[in-house]
């Protein structure tokens, strides 16, 4: 049963949780937060993207991946560390300084060893473990998900990962939970099993492996913004956001331009119309 509500809940902090495993769970509604990146005309803050890139490299990058993500993206039109100087984000020294910080394996060509070397901007972010097994290992049996396309995997993603991340609680008396399990109302679960109280009071929630993760300062922001968990996890949602697309404000501007484009040319047409028909009886 325990295995069972773990896994559960990796599976709904993916959004991969089937219609008959999930037919029993409850979770609370969502918090309402607004992201300026939301809407047709949103779109993404580098600060904040900043802040968030820095918030995932000395928060989550300890246990989850993001095999999809490679250390040019972030220099790349809209991403976060931009530069107009450097349209080639290759060229970008600050993406070369934070590749650089990063060990990746890679082959010795001429021993066919296993060797770690400094990262370059072509590098994908390397994964913490080395195998799944590892993985699950030093998370208690769970499976960290690659956060690549998280957002992307959940209903109302961004407002979906911030509930999780700030919505910790003590579990209420009545609810069994062991060492390796953290209650949170947010996270889609059926908690029936786990319960000694009354039966029509069974709280909403479930279960999930990650312990709470951000804390009030527990990161130190360049720009001087007050590091609370609120900012924290608005700033890392915003990152994990632009991660999953990040040629999101590209697509809205050529979404933008198509409309204009469509509007003009229907006049156009009207006119037309009018003028050629204007003789006619009809």
């Amino acid at each position: 049963m325990l295995r069972k509500g773990i896994a559960l809940a990796a599976l709904g902090l993916l959004g991969l949780a089937s219609p008959a495993a999930a037919s029993g769970t409850t979770s609370a509604p969502l918090k309402h937060v607004e992201f300026g990146f939301e809407g047709p005309l949103g779109k993404f803050d580098p600060e904040q993207l900043q802040r968030g890139y820095k918030v995932y490299r000395e928060v989550c990058a300890a246990c989850h991946a993001m095999n999809l993500l490679t250390f040019r993206n972030l220099g790349q039109k809209g991403g976060p560390f931009y530069d107009p100087k450097y349209p080639n984000s290759n060229d970008n020294p600050y993406v070369k300084s934070i590749a650089k910080d990063y060990q990746v394996n890679d082959i010795d060509s001429e021993t066919g060893d296993v060797v770690q070397r400094a990262g370059t901007s072509a590098d994908k972010f390397p994964n913490p473990f080395p195998n799944e097994p590892a993985a699950r290992a030093s998370n208690g049996g769970a499976l960290p998900p690659d956060l690549s396309v998280i957002i992307k995997a959940r209903h109302h993603g961004p407002q979906y990962v911030y509930s999780i991340l700030t919505g910790y609680k003590n579990p209420p008396a009545g609810l069994k939970a062991s060492a390796t399990q953290h209650y949170n109302p947010y996270v889609p679960g059926d908690l029936t099993a786990f319960w000694s109280g009354p039966h029509d009071k069974v709280p909403v929630g479930g279960f999930i492996a990650m312990p709470p993760q951000l804390a009030d300062g527990k990161v130190t922001f360049d720009d001087g913004s007050p590091s609370t968990v609120d900012q924290q996890a608005k700033d890392v949602v915003a990152f994990l956001t632009w991660a999953s697309e990040p040629k999101m404000m590209e697509r809205k501007q050529f979404g933008l331009g198509a409309m204009i484009y469509l509007l003009i040319f229907t006049g156009l047409l009207y006119v037309s119309y009018r003028r050629i028909w204007r003789n006619v009886a009809h």
